[in-house]
């Protein structure tokens, strides 16, 4: 069983930057960040595969930055130039056995509780 603690959400003004962090109790192979607007289903945001392989969802490609430090089983997402309609409680997520990114939900097996981002504008 892998749990993952998330943190660095907040409020913040359009144009602004945060880093998310999410914290892996165990080793996982794909980890990937998920996010939630209310009244909207959950979206994928980045995914990281095994070898480092990237994926981003079209919304936030070329402002977000997925990273992983491997030696503290810590994932990142840089989130630059946010806007409004980036406000969501965002998750992390890992699966095993797996080696590509991914953005669909149903494949990760575990998940952290959240953190909410809030982009004011």
């Amino acid at each position: 069983q892998v749990q993952l603690v998330e943190s660095g959400g907040g409020s913040v003004q359009s144009g602004g930057s945060l880093r998310l962090s999410c914290a892996a109790s165990g080793w996982t192979y794909c980890m990937g960040w998920f996010r939630q607007a209310p009244g909207k289903e959950r979206e994928g945001v980045a995914s990281i595969g095994r070898a480092g392989w990237t994926m981003y969802a079209d919304a936030v490609k070329g402002r977000f930055t997925i990273s992983q430090d491997n030696a503290e089983n810590t994932l990142y997402l840089q989130m630059n130039s946010l806007k409004p309609e980036d406000t969501a409680m965002y998750y992390c997520a890992a699966q095993s056995g797996c080696w590509y990114p991914s953005l669909t939900a149903g494949g990760f097996n575990y998940w952290g509780q959240g953190t909410q981002v809030t982009v004011s504008s």
